[in-house]
């Protein structure tokens, strides 16, 4: 609909065509939190600074301190935050993107599939430069920041976002069949992620006995791993990369079958009751 029939493209031509859709649904996307970028921006940074003040102050009042790693203080708090924020935000932004009922699937090029990549990139895009402006102030105002592999470190906050979209994405192919239940039982995941994300302290310190809360939920092992890469004091023993990546492959395939069914039999009533 309101498209022009074209000549059939090619492999190459196709691949770039929809690179281009996601890059204005991306776009587009960033636009619906805020009109201004910059003014969005800073809402990010701000709401994840005032995190930041709030587990700082609480560590220090309640003397919580030595659960932390020996190093860097403002850096451990950072390691677990940031990783949370960014699953999180992929949880609620691919949760939210555009459905098959959508007056956006009305136009030609658009499908739900650019739509879910442009809401899961748009929160990757916040968050990360969210990350980059925090670590530059607090290496020039507190203190130097030593990360002893970025790299790797940065890959366990991919890795939070991809479990982050995964998990949306198969609240996203339930929300058409029941949208009620699927708000409050997110909404529930990310309130218990304040707790079992593990992010105010450290796998190793944790009995025996208290893993098996923490070890189900894949943000736990995230951030776990990914202090192994940033503290070179800190090694994990009760965490692992093998599980949150095989739980994040299964979850994705669930969602995009489920939102594969879901797109096929969605109807407009299902886009008012959502």
């Amino acid at each position: 609909m309101f498209e022009p029939r074209v000549k059939e493209r090619s492999t190459l031509e196709s691949s770039f065509r929809t690179l281009e859709l996601i890059y204005h649904a991306t776009v587009r996307s960033l636009r619906k939190s805020h009109g201004n970028a910059v003014i969005g921006l800073v809402m990010s940074v701000l709401m994840t600074c005032v995190l930041v003040g709030v587990f700082y102050v609480m560590f220090t009042v309640l003397g919580g301190r030595g659960m932390a790693i020996r190093g860097n203080f403002i850096l451990f708090l950072m390691s677990g935050i940031f990783v949370f924020m960014v699953h999180n935000a992929a949880v609620q932004a691919v949760m939210g993107a555009e459905g098959p009922t959508s007056a956006m699937m009305l136009h030609g090029p658009m499908n739900p599939a650019i739509a879910i990549c442009a809401a899961a990139i748009s929160s990757l895009y916040t968050q990360t430069l969210s990350i980059i402006v925090i670590l530059f102030a607090a290496h020039v105002l507190l203190e130097p920041i030593v990360i002893e592999q970025p790299v790797y470190a940065f890959g366990m906050v991919m890795l939070g976002w991809a479990s982050g979209c995964a998990i949306g994405l198969v609240f996203l192919a339930l929300k058409p069949f029941m949208p009620s239940v699927v708000a409050i039982v997110s909404q529930i995941y990310r309130r218990m992620n304040m707790i079992f994300s593990g992010k105010m302290f450290v796998a190793n310190s944790l009995p025996a006995y208290m893993l098996h809360f923490f070890t189900w939920n894949p943000l736990f092992h995230a951030i776990d791993q990914g202090r192994g890469f940033i503290f070179i004091n800190y090694t994990p023993h009760n965490t692992n990369l093998t599980y949150p990546i095989t739980l994040t492959c299964i979850l994705f395939a669930l969602g995009m079958m489920g939102e594969f069914y879901a797109r096929k039999n969605a109807s407009a009533s299902m886009g008012a009751r959502g």
